[in-house]
């Protein structure tokens, strides 16, 4: 579905704990810098997060996550890889009823990501689902 334009990429497997959720911030960071890539940062570690932590707290098991960071010719692409074949909740409905309730502590993550990248979805995988979400390359004279 969304094959990658450039070959410019990246692909860690995360331990499937809550240690992966800063560990996934600090390489995609990384990741970007390395492919050069002028998305925002800062939205690209935030997204990941969100997307990681999902992984963690709603996959059964202990197997890996994989997160694959890749340059597109308008931004970047990331996803990232559970055991699950189940669906990752509103993700791709931003008209749904109930909209999370600011002052709890969970609920937002899939609001943030429809909200904050240029596209997001799933796909199923051989071994469950990939949850992704696309940046654009950032409007800015140095890219940062």
């Amino acid at each position: 579905m969304h094959e990658p334009a450039s070959p410019a990429s990246w692909r860690i497997t995360l331990p499937h704990t809550a240690a992966a959720v800063p560990v996934a911030r600090a390489l995609v960071r990384t990741a970007l810098t390395d492919i050069e890539s002028s998305a925002d940062t800062d939205t690209a570690e935030l997204l990941t997060a969100e997307l990681v932590a999902n992984a963690v707290e709603h996959t059964v098991g202990r197997d890996p996550i994989e997160l694959v960071i890749e340059l597109l010719p308008t931004g970047c692409q990331v996803e990232v890889h559970d055991s699950s074949p189940l669906p990752p909740g509103d993700l791709t409905a931003p008209d749904s009823p109930g909209a999370p309730d600011p002052w709890q502590e969970h609920g937002r993550g899939l609001l943030l990501i429809r909200t904050l990248s240029s596209s997001c979805g799933h796909r199923p995988t051989g071994s469950g689902k990939a949850v992704w979400f696309t940046l654009p390359t950032r409007r800015g004279a140095d890219g940062h």
